[in-house]
């Protein structure tokens, strides 16, 4: 077995464990982080003028996306998730016009509003936290 291989399944099994053994909560960072992983992959392979390499990272990011969508609880969300749907779909039409126009600020922008969303999130587990203590 050559070490990339082994490297590649031990990261495998290293995500399924992480995913296993995660709250609700860490689910959903996990998420975040892994689109924001793949919209910094595909600001790399445009950069480096790798357009399927592109390509596939955006859609992995869309695919994300929909898995937050889903996510989603609007009886107990009310507003809040309301607005979050729609901003995970403005990001999934940015992404989309990103990739058709190989266009590096609106990847960028998706990336900075993600970060936001991060923020958020994880103020809300370091709140729940400080008021556990």
């Amino acid at each position: 077995m050559n070490t990339s291989h082994a490297l590649a399944q031990y990261k495998q099994v290293n995500v399924q464990t992480s995913v296993m053994d995660a709250s609700p909560h860490k689910l959903i960072t996990l998420l975040i982080d892994g689109f924001i992983e793949r919209v910094t992959q595909a600001k790399a392979a445009l950069n480096a003028q790798k357009i399927e390499a592109k390509g596939e990272r955006i859609s992995k990011a869309i695919q994300i996306l929909s898995g937050l969508r889903g996510a989603l609880d609007f009886e107990k969300g009310g507003e809040l998730a309301s607005n979050l749907d729609g901003l995970y779909d403005y990001m999934a039409r940015r992404l989309f016009t990103a990739n058709a126009n190989n266009d590096l600020d609106m990847l960028d922008e998706v990336i900075g509003l993600m970060r936001t969303v991060k923020e958020g999130w994880d103020g809300i587990k370091e709140q729940s936290a400080g008021q556990g203590a």
